[in-house]
């Protein structure tokens, strides 16, 4: 068994990172479509990430109870939740706030030039 998954790589790449990472970046979505913190999404994923530890547990014979199992999946899970997360979020300022902020990426925007937005100058 390996450092980052239990049971096998097959089940770590079907289970956690297809359909584990499928459900956090929707989750993500969800969060950032709703205005919600980013600490709430956290909590999300962590739960998400119980999910996951048990479904390993039930059909793939892993353990239930490992912190390191529990946190390897909630950091995975954490990443395509927060990818999730920063794109919805990008998308949203550039195409709600048009006239103030520019896509620069997937995942950043920038103010336009000319633009004053006092709340992020402090």
């Amino acid at each position: 068994m390996g450092i980052i998954y239990e049971t096998g790589l097959g089940v770590f790449l079907i289970l956690l990172c297809a359909l584990g990472g499928s459900a956090a970046w929707m989750t993500g979505r969800a969060a950032a479509y709703t205005w919600r913190p980013l600490w709430r999404l956290c909590w999300f994923l962590f739960l998400l990430s119980v999910a996951i530890r048990f479904l390993t547990f039930a059909l793939f014979d892993g353990t239930l109870l490992s912190l390191h199992y529990l946190l390897v999946d909630y950091v995975v899970l954490l990443a395509f939740g927060l990818a999730g997360w920063r794109y919805t979020r990008t998308s949203q300022m550039t195409t709600q706030y048009v006239w103030l902020y520019e896509k620069t990426g997937p995942f950043t925007w920038r103010l336009r030039d000319g633009a004053s937005d006092r709340y992020a100058e402090g």
